[in-house]
């Protein structure tokens, strides 16, 4: 069965600011694929190029890069001109969910609830924001994951340098409604009317400071799973990130993060489609709550593995 996959190669590293984050993911990602005697290869894209890479002669990559350069669409577009077969979402469903803007542009066409926003381009622009959407506001940006680029801003005496934290890694600062209530994640594995919601996760972080210690890091952040959620709801909120996962056109795997509010309404923050895979990471704890173990669903992830662009898709499958 292995051996129908080819030489495997495990794209990890790469240049983003989640460099570190990749490069955990991947190797976690290498040693599953091979314990199942998988012919697989780690190939660090931040410091070989694409002609390196078309040089190794893959028959299909798991992609484990996070950000900038491996979940934005630019690798996807690169890895369907060179005809290989990959994981995840295609370019534009790539590009779409890695831009927070315009995921919510997509999600609130689509009548899918997610927090009023404002995109800023300046720093005067921050009051303005503030008091059209009020205060908390979260200053984000757009095209970083891993909680890098999110600021808590309380008061108007915290705007301007919330909007400075974030805007050192975009040229465009998300501002958006702070909601208060519980963080959840959904994991969701399959494409098109077959993708299906694992496990919701509920994320209870110190002092509800989820940041990138305590992401991937830190023992003290709580994970339930599944959440303790009345079965009505946990399907509703499932149902609804399933929704966004298609609304975005994503594929092959991805996780949902959102709020729940007081009144118990869900809202839609962000949508990954290369999540992490290291030892602190989501998906593969929603995965294990269904007895799927980590290697399990690594080759449930790169079975799917496919060129998503026209005929391109018959290449190498």
């Amino acid at each position: 069965m292995t051996q129908a996959f080819g030489k495997v190669g495990v794209l990890y590293g790469g240049r983003s600011a989640e460099r570190e984050v990749s490069l955990m993911s991947g190797a976690g990602v290498h040693a599953a694929l091979c314990s199942l005697g998988v012919n697989a290869h780690l190939f660090d894209t931040g410091q070989s190029s694409l002609a390196a890479l078309a040089a190794q002669q893959f028959d299909r990559v798991f992609i484990a890069l996070h950000g900038r350069y491996g979940e934005d669409g630019t690798l996807q577009g690169a890895l369907e001109i060179l005809g290989i077969p990959y994981t995840g979402s295609g370019p534009m469903a790539s590009s779409l969910a890695m831009d927070k803007v315009m995921t919510k542009r997509v999600w609130l066409e689509a009548g899918l609830p997610t927090p009023g926003y404002r995109a800023l381009t300046e720093a005067s622009e921050v009051t303005a924001a503030a008091q059209a959407l009020g205060l908390p506001l979260m200053m984000k940006a757009p095209h970083e994951g891993s909680t890098l680029g999110i600021v808590k801003a309380s008061v108007v005496s915290e705007l301007a340098q919330a909007y400075q934290a974030a805007a050192q890694y975009d040229d465009v600062v998300l501002a958006e409604q702070f909601v208060v209530g519980r963080e959840l994640t959904v994991a969701i594995l399959g494409r098109g009317q077959d993708a299906r919601a694992l496990p919701v996760i509920e994320i209870v972080a110190p002092e509800g400071n989820y940041d990138y210690q305590h992401k991937y890091f830190s023992d003290e952040t709580q994970y339930l799973c599944p959440a303790p959620l009345e079965p009505a709801l946990a399907t509703e909120i499932s149902d609804i990130s399933v929704k966004a996962y298609r609304a975005l056109g994503c594929e092959g795997w991805g996780r949902a993060d959102l709020m729940l509010d007081q009144k118990n309404r869900p809202w839609l923050l962000e949508m990954n489609t290369s999540p992490g895979m290291t030892g602190h990471s989501l998906v593969p704890m929603a995965a294990k709550a269904l007895g799927m173990s980590y290697p399990e669903l690594c080759m449930q992830i790169l079975k799917d593995a496919r060129c998503k662009i026209g005929h391109l898709s018959d290449n190498k499958n």
